[in-house]
C-alpha cells in the first residue's frame, strides 16, 4: 500500500460511523502514525451530532496485531517509549470518552494492543475464525498496559492465563471468557454487527450518551457511591425531553419519536 493511503478510513450510513485501521498489509498495526489518526478520527465522532454508533474494524485479513515493534526497536530511549503508551493510553481512554457506543467488528488477528482495542470498546463482535492474544511474554514484553483493558473484560485467572502464556485463544473461547459478545460465521459478521448498531441507534442518542458515561463512572466505583452516582444520573434521565416522550410512547403504544440531540 501507499504509505501516503490514510491510516484510517471512515465511511458514514445512516448516522452509524465506521472507522477501518488502513494498513492491512501490516495487519494494521497500532503505530504512532495510526495512534494519530484514529485520535483524529475519534476526535471528529465526538462532536458530530450525526454519528449516533461508531464501528471499529481493520482492513485486510486481520483487526490487528497491536503496537508496531519495529518502530519500537527503532526507538530505544525510554522518554520516546513512554510517550507511545501515554499516545496509545488516551486514544484507548478516548473510546470509553466517546458518547456514541462503539462497536469492535473482529476478523482475523487481535492481539498485544489489538487485544486491548477491542476491550476497550463497548460491544465486540467476532468473526468464527477470530484469534485473541497478548503474547508479549514470548517476545520478553509483558502486555501491561493492555492487561489494564482486558482484565476490565475477563476474570482475573483469565486475564492472568492470557498475560502469562502469550497463547492464542479461538473466538467461542473469547466469547465463553466476556471478551466479545457474540461469535457470527465469516460470512454474517457484517450484517450481525449492523443489526446491532442499527439496534442501538435506534435509541434515543442523549440517553446513550448519559448511560454510557454513567457506566463507566459507576462501575470504577466501591457499590455505595456507585448506588449515589446511578440514583442521581437517574433522576437526571428523567428530566430529559427523550425520557418523556419514550414514556409517553411506551403507555400510548406506540414508537417513540426522539427529540434529544
Amino acid at each position: 500500500m501507499d504509505d501516503t493511503a490514510p491510516y484510517v478510513l471512515r465511511s458514514q450510513v445512516d448516522g452509524i460511523a465506521t472507522l477501518t485501521l488502513n494498513r492491512g498489509e501490516r495487519l494494521n498495526p497500532l503505530s504512532t502514525a495510526m495512534l494519530a489518526a484514529l485520535q483524529a478520527e475519534l476526535d471528529a465522532v465526538m462532536v458530530d451530532p450525526a454519528v449516533r454508533v461508531v464501528v471499529l474494524t481493520g482492513f485486510g485479513k486481520h483487526f490487528c496485531a497491536g503496537h508496531d515493534l519495529r518502530e519500537m526497536q527503532a526507538h530505544p530511549d525510554q522518554a520516546w517509549q513512554k510517550e507511545l503508551f501515554a499516545q496509545c493510553s488516551r486514544m484507548m481512554l478516548s473510546l470509553v470518552r466517546l458518547p456514541q457506543p462503539v462497536i469492535a467488528r473482529v476478523h482475523g488477528v487481535a492481539v498485544a494492543a489489538g487485544c486491548q482495542l477491542v476491550s476497550m470498546c463497548d460491544l465486540a463482535v467476532a468473526s468464527e475464525e477470530a484469534r485473541f492474544a497478548l503474547p508479549g511474554i514470548k517476545s520478553g514484553l509483558f502486555c501491561t498496559t493492555p492487561g489494564v483493558a482486558v482484565s476490565r473484560n475477563l476474570s482475573r485467572k483469565h486475564a492472568m492465563e492470557l498475560l502469562l502464556t502469550g497463547d492464542l485463544v479461538d473466538a467461542r473461547t473469547a466469547e465463553r471468557w466476556g471478551l466479545v459478545n457474540r461469535v457470527v460465521s465469516t460470512a454474517e459478521l457484517d450484517a450481525a454487527v449492523a443489526e446491532l448498531a442499527r439496534k442501538i441507534g435506534a435509541h434515543s442518542r442523549a440517553v446513550n450518551a448519559l448511560g454510557k458515561r454513567l457506566f463507566y463512572e459507576q462501575v470504577e466505583r466501591g457499590i455505595e457511591d456507585a448506588y449515589e452516582l446511578a440514583g442521581d444520573g437517574m433522576a437526571c434521565n428523567m428530566t430529559y425531553e427523550d425520557a418523556a416522550e419514550g414514556i409517553e410512547a411506551f403507555l400510548g403504544k406506540r414508537a417513540p419519536v426522539w427529540r434529544g440531540r
